[in-house]
């Protein structure tokens, strides 16, 4: 991962999103659900390698070399929504965060 202060911050949330469900619930199983839920969820988004994904899929067995990863698009830009190369991809991780959400706040609401 490039950008070590982008997974600092999504963590931070994290744990001010632990401690207030377990402030609010009251419920050390609820906590531990939403710890394991939201280090989950950062991982799939912010840990793949986006340059080595969004080659080719017929390249996907070899490794990528020094020249793909300078002609990538995110080699000069920030790196931010990395995953967000191609349409299919965020409506794919939209639809299953947004059904991963909804199931979390049903449990943690209850």
């Amino acid at each position: 991962m490039s950008n070590d202060a982008v997974l600092r911050t999504s963590l931070l949330w994290l744990a001010a999103l632990i401690l207030a469900v377990s402030v609010f619930t009251h419920s050390f199983k609820k906590m531990m659900v939403t710890y394991v839920f939201g280090v989950l969820g950062i991982a799939a988004l912010l840990l793949p390698d986006w340059d080595y994904f969004n080659r080719d899929f017929s390249r996907w067995p070899y490794p990528i070399t020094a020249e793909e990863r300078a002609n990538s698009p995110h080699a000069q830009g920030s790196g931010f929504l990395r995953f967000a190369h191609s349409p299919l991809r965020v409506i794919v991780y939209s639809v299953v965060y947004g059904c991963a959400m909804y199931k979390w706040w049903e449990y943690v609401s209850s």
